[in-house]
This record gives C-alpha cells, structure tokens and sequence, in this order.
C-alpha cells in the first residue's frame, strides 16, 4: 500500500534516506612519502652504483668510463667464484641448520603455559644486540689467549683453542654466531604462524588415536607451509648478505677461508680502492639475492596462497 501525507490526498510520501558520507579513496598522495624514501634512499643509491659498475674510480679522481670491463672479470676472476662458493655454502648450511631448529623452538614455543612465554622472552634477548657488539663479544669469547676458548681448551687438553686460525673453524664459528643472533627472529615466525592454527584440528586428530609427532607432521607442517616460505627467503637473503659479523670476527681469514661476496666486495672498495669493481660486485649481489627470493617465492606457490590466516 501506498502512504499518503495527512491532509494531501494521492500525493505518495517519499521515504526518507539518509545519505552517509562517501568514504573518501586514498588517493596517490597517500603513496608519495613511500615513494619518495624509495626513491631517495634505494632506487638512486642503486642507480649510482649501477653507473660506478661501467666505471674505474678509486674513490677520489673522477670516474673513468670502462664499459662491460668490470663485468668481464667477473668471470674471470679466481677470487670472486671463492665467495660465491662461500656465499653459497653459508646460506644453505644456514638453512639446514637454523630452520629445523627454529622451527621446532616456534612450536613449543606457541604453547600456552607461562614457563614458555617466559623463556621465549629470554631466547629472543641476542635478537636485540646489534651484529657488531655480538661479534665484538663472540671474538672476545673465541680469544686463544684470553677468551673462554683458551680455559675450553686446558680443560679437555686440546693442542689448539685457536678456533678462528682455521679455515673450517672460522666458517663454523661465522655460522654458528649468525645463527645464534638469528634463530630467535625466526623462532617468533614460527611461534606466530603455530598459534593461528585451530586448536580443533589437534582436537580432532586425538579422537582418532594421532600422537604428537603424527600430528605435527600431519596438521603442524602443513599448515605452516606458508611460515616456512617467508622464513626461507628472510634467510636466504640475510645469509647472501652477511657481511659486520664476518668483518668483525675473521675479517675474511685466515686467507680467504672465511670472504663471502659482501665482504669480497668491501675489501676491493674499500681496502684496494677499486671502486668501480666494488660496485659491479655490488649489482651482481643484488641480482642474485632478488632472483633467489623471487624464485623460491614462485616455486613454492607463496602467490597462491591468499588467505591471511594459517590453518585456514
């Protein structure tokens, strides 16, 4: 039926809508600070590097052009397929060795009783030092003469307690004090991704007899597929770029044992004053980092992956 005003005869009333302000859309102007920090602080400094690449400067006169003579001895350089041998090894013991790890701290971690909140707290305190003052103590530490390793070594009489005059034990030392800093970051990944999973699927799974270990391969490890891909890359890409623990505790020795490509790239810029290469290794560091995170990105499916939420 029709409603009339009283007193107006046929006149139908219109319904009264009340009109609610139009949410306004961001606009590119929203996007400008980004893009500015952007473009400021790594699409220009990227942009120089990559021009110093075609380069010979040593830092002080002007820089000469050269062409593809920097990239050419990439290739043909003995010292360069060294670190990037050592890079490579790095980032996938770094992978083999701190995922399992993290991964299972993450877990335990994500239980709810008070003793693992508290020591998840006191696990993540090496996360919060800077990577120089690590590696200041962690030298200070593998000392021969002063540090705990000399006391580890009259202890169980080892001939030597000079862990980082070797080649293997300087590589496992850089290994082991990156993963000491790291494992806690990563170990707060897994912890997030293992408490967003439904408690009912572990319900569920114990009605039908699964034990603990059934279910965490069976319920834990699937659902956090998504987890361990970000994990990875974070990894991969950390581990190509180390370079202040490496400085700092081997300074690339003994020899070149320990000179991955960032610091293979420090020494020729900085120590050799050959700038112009510094910076092709440079740009050959940044291919290989973004190809490799790209990549895992694409193979493992992570594009696919659009819900927001694990176990979901």
């Amino acid at each position: 039926m029709r409603r009339f005003h009283a007193g107006v005869v046929g006149r139908p009333v219109k319904p009264q809508t009340s009109k609610a302000p139009r949410a306004g859309r961001p606009g590119i102007a929203w996007a400008i600070p980004g893009v500015l920090f952007f473009a400021f602080f790594a699409a220009a400094p990227m942009g120089i590097v990559a021009y110093l690449s075609f380069t010979d400067w040593d830092g002080l006169s002007d820089p000469s052009w050269t062409g593809l003579d920097n990239w050419t001895r990439l290739w043909e350089d003995d010292g360069m397929r060294n670190a990037v041998w050592l890079s490579l090894l790095l980032t996938a013991l770094t992978w083999l060795t701190q995922t399992p790890i993290t991964l299972l701290l993450g877990v335990w971690a994500a239980g709810r009783q008070r003793n693992r909140a508290v020591l998840s707290a006191v696990f993540f305190l090496p996360l919060l030092a800077s990577s120089v003052a690590l590696a200041l103590l962690w030298r200070t530490i593998f000392d021969p003469n002063f540090g705990l390793a000399a006391d580890i070594a009259d202890w169980f009489d080892l001939e030597s307690a000079d862990l980082l005059g070797s080649s293997r034990g300087a590589f496992a030392a850089i290994l082991f004090v990156t993963g000491w800093q790291f494992i806690p970051f990563h170990m707060l990944i897994y912890q997030g991704g293992a408490r967003q999973i439904p408690r009912s699927f572990y319900d569920a799974a114990s009605i039908d007899g699964a034990g603990t270990v059934r279910q965490f391969f069976h319920i834990t490890l699937p659902q956090l597929r998504n987890t361990i891909v970000t994990s990875t890359v974070l990894m991969v890409v950390g581990a190509l770029t180390y370079f202040d623990t490496v400085l700092i505790l081997t300074r690339g020795g003994p020899g070149d044992a320990t000179e991955i490509v960032p610091y293979l790239m420090y020494d020729t810029g900085f120590a050799a004053f050959d700038l112009g290469y510094a910076s092709a290794i440079a740009c050959a560091l940044v291919v290989v980092a973004t190809t490799a995170s790209l990549l895992l990105v694409r193979l493992t499916g992570f594009t696919r992956m659009r819900s927001t939420r694990e176990g979901m």
